[in-house]
């Protein structure tokens, strides 16, 4: 796959763009800034006329180099649409564009999203999932869907909302935040202490009649669904996740063997380890310092990718003589609270 030109949008390019956009928040601790930076890096690299607005309370944070490649800055003050997740139940809100495609901040971009937006199409508010009516998910789902009077419930994860502007996005977005300070009265579980979005959208989406489309592979996958091993070069536009049976770490409840998505969403530490942060250097290289792509390569493969297998190594030669002296380490706490 070969990379498009990197270079500001023209007029009549953006003109002819209008009616979509593509969006991500930038709110709270500066590093889910620092995550929007990379993740407009890597949209542009891939998408040079398609519009991109970070929504953000540190608009002075955003670099001139994002800014010069046409990347809008969107200014919220502080606080305005609450705190955790509660920001995404506000995109209605936010969407710059009559068709908007919200991506979450830590999350890298490895080709053009025009595919995206066709399979979209058509729908008031969408996300990539299937459906749940028993079972756990932040909660017993049983006990909700009776709670909230609907017979099954969307399953997915809110790396991606799709928006069509109109009363029924409105409603659902409205629904979505009117259930909010019902979250433990609904029987849910919370996220890091905060009320999950996507549960509240879910519930929002079933009352009307709104769902997702098949979870397939192509769109958005997470490490966290596919442990066996992933491959990510942002510059080269490929992206393979692997959930392995046999494999220790292999998912059995994970529909998908593999997946080549064109969005990968690093939950927690992922964005803390390569190749997220192997792909972010070579992105600043490349795009900020003007590097070629293979020098860029091998620096951050030095930097990041060596150090990492290093270290993973060891620890999993020492980990049965720590615990024998020490037991189990308490898990850690995460560094987005």
């Amino acid at each position: 796959m070969t990379s498009p030109r990197y270079e500001p949008s023209s007029d009549r390019a953006r003109a002819a763009a209008d009616d979509r956009a593509v969006l991500t928040l930038a709110v709270g601790k500066p590093l889910y800034r620092d995550f929007a930076i990379t993740l407009a890096r890597s949209f542009r690299y891939w998408n040079p006329t398609t519009r991109f607005v970070i929504a953000t309370d540190d608009p002075e944070g955003v670099p001139e180099d994002v800014r010069r490649v046409g990347i809008e800055v969107h200014p919220i003050p502080p606080g305005k649409y609450g705190e955790g997740f509660s920001p995404k139940l506000h995109l209605d809100r936010l969407a710059p564009a009559s068709r908007t495609l919200f991506i979450d901040a830590d999350c890298l971009v490895v080709g053009s999203v025009d595919s995206i937006f066709e399979r979209f199409a058509g729908h008031a508010v969408s996300v990539v999932g299937g459906t749940i009516d028993r079972g756990e998910w932040f909660g017993n789902v049983a006990s909700v869907c009776a709670k909230a009077g609907v017979p099954a419930l969307p399953k997915f994860n809110g790396g991606i909302y799709y928006l069509e502007r109109g009363p029924r996005c409105t409603a659902v977005y409205e629904e979505a935040r009117a259930l909010e300070p019902r979250y433990d009265a609904l029987g849910l579980e919370r996220l890091r202490g905060r009320p999950n979005d996507e549960l509240l959208m879910a519930i929002a989406m079933a009352l009307h009649g709104e769902g997702g489309i098949a979870e397939d592979g192509t769109i958005m996958a997470e490490p966290l669904n596919f442990g066996s091993g992933l491959s990510v070069d942002v510059l080269r536009g490929r992206a393979t996740l692997h959930n392995t049976p046999g494999h220790e770490n292999y998912k059995p409840s994970w529909p998908l063997a593999i997946a080549h998505p064109l969005i990968v969403h690093f939950l927690g530490y992922h964005t803390d380890r390569a190749p997220y942060t192997t792909e972010a250097h070579r992105l600043r290289k490349v795009m900020v310092d003007g590097w070629a792509p293979w020098a860029a390569t091998l620096v951050a493969s030095a930097i990041h990718e060596v150090p990492q297998a290093t270290s993973d190594r060891v620890k999993e030669l020492l980990r049965p003589v720590y615990r024998a002296l020490f037991g189990v380490r308490a898990v850690p706490v995460s560094n987005r609270i």
